[in-house]
């Protein structure tokens, strides 16, 4: 199989080049990506106030349940593709690309239509404050009008990434990025638009990135040529797809679910609150970027180095990948703490909404190294076809242990800080029990047996 520049094997050289070299793009990319929801929310909260920015700020969860599980098929669909270009089977990785594209139109449809439906009423079942309900809707309604193009550029760029190129689709976000805050600026600062007009802006960026994406699939420089003439799904391809996206899907949309139900809880206590919680967790998802980004290298080297049964090589990479993730994180999460007041009050809102988000920051940006771990483990295991590990993980510990904490202490105790200590409280848990499966199970080890009983 012939292979062009723009994609990159990690099955061979210097495994802290290749996932460093993988990573990198994939950290300013994810950067990039974070700048169109933080830019919504410092332009909305300082051009339109506090209730406009707490609309956005009330959106956010939801938006992430529902666009996460497709996030996370896609994710799913990108291990498939990584394997069969670490094997060199050229037949299979093309079969695998038409499935997932054909699957994302579809995804992309079904999106559209269930979060325009669904607004309403979800949003008012998590007890949006009524001062926000209106913008926070219209918002949240334009938003979801365009979402298959976040649908197709999560599936896209998954292709790309899975044949190791993560190079263009940080191009592609930086142009996008940089549509997105000119036209907050244009839509809010200079028409006066309402909230509204802020998601208008993201999703005319979003769609410019995915055209972007699809464009460099077209081009004939990777390793095969996208014909739109022949996207339709293999069925045994498509299961494939669904088998490994769908539990990583599900693993995002029950975090978000848990987040939901958190954002319910902090819409009790005002709309300052949500203002401000909302404000640091913009600042949280730029925390993140180092840690999402190791954590998509190592499902990606994982995926293709045992695709090409290289399985020590896929051991060390993934003690290699974990170590940098956890420092980074933790280093992130003292500057973090340290700044706080200036990065949480650089989104306006007053002193009470910044009060709330520095809060926040001083109680959870020291334990960063344990939601860095959780992560880097769930993207080994989903880059070894074990996604549905991660996921019940997720599950208990992130979700059902998180939400019976903050249901049973917040109303003897009806303190923000009993819902802010949830997180590195379940992040601790989480990574106990993914240290005790590492340390006790076979993951790899199972496959190097199977492999050797097939010779």
């Amino acid at each position: 199989m012939s292979e062009s520049s723009s994609a990159t094997r990690m099955t061979d050289g210097p495994i802290w080049k290749r996932l460093i070299a993988f990573a990198v793009p994939l950290f300013w990319g994810n950067l990039f990506q974070q700048l169109y929801n933080t830019a919504d929310s410092l332009i909305v909260g300082n051009f339109l106030g506090n209730n406009a920015l707490a609309a956005v700020s009330s959106s956010g969860n939801l938006i992430f349940l529902l666009v996460g599980f497709f996030n996370g098929i896609a994710i799913g669909a990108g291990v498939v593709t990584a394997k069969y270009f670490g094997e060199e089977n050229k037949e299979q990785l093309e079969k695998s690309i038409y499935t997932t594209v054909a699957f994302g139109l579809v995804c992309g449809v079904v999106l559209t239509v269930v979060g325009i439906v669904a607004a309403p009423r979800i949003l008012i079942l998590m007890g949006t404050p009524a001062e926000v309900l209106p913008e926070s809707l219209s918002y949240f309604q334009v938003y979801f009008a365009g979402s298959i193009a976040f649908v197709m550029y999560n599936f896209f760029v998954g292709i790309l990434q899975a044949m190791g190129d993560s190079k263009h689709p940080l191009y592609f976000l930086i142009i996008s990025s940089v549509t997105n805050v000119v036209l907050d600026l244009l839509f809010v600062g200079g028409f006066g638009w309402d909230v509204w007009s802020a998601a208008l802006a993201t999703i005319i960026s979003q769609f410019l990135s995915a055209f972007l994406c699809l464009w460099q699939l077209m081009r004939g420089n990777q390793v095969f040529r996208l014909e739109l003439k022949n996207i339709r799904a293999n069925r045994f391809m498509l299961k494939k797809i669904v088998v490994n996206g769908v539990p990583a899907g599900l693993q995002n949309s029950i975090i978000s679910v848990a987040n939901v139900f958190v954002q319910a809880n902090i819409n009790t206590f005002g709309a300052t609150a949500v203002a401000g919680c909302g404000s640091y967790s913009k600042i949280e998802g730029f925390a993140f970027l180092p840690v999402t980004c190791f954590a998509l290298a190592l499902t990606t080297f994982i995926s293709q180095n045992l695709g090409a049964r290289q399985y020590d090589r896929a051991k060390k990479g993934a003690i290699f990948g974990t170590i940098c993730s956890l420092t980074i994180a933790e280093l992130v999460g003292i500057v973090i703490n340290l700044l706080s007041p200036v990065l949480v009050g650089a989104f306006g809102g007053g002193a009470e909404a910044v009060s709330y988000g520095v809060t926040w920051a001083k109680i959870v940006t020291l334990f960063y190294f344990l939601m860095a771990f959780s992560h880097c483990m769930a993207g080994i295991l989903r880059g070894a076809g074990k996604s549905v590990v991660p996921m019940i993980v997720m599950l208990i510990c992130w979700c059902l242990i998180r939400v019976t904490y903050i249901s049973c202490i917040v109303r003897f105790i009806p303190d923000i800080q009993v819902i802010i200590w949830a997180y590195p409280m379940t992040w601790a848990l989480s990574g106990v029990v993914f240290l005790i499966y590492f340390l006790k199970s076979d993951w790899i080890h199972g496959l190097e047996k199977m492999d050797r009983d097939k010779n």
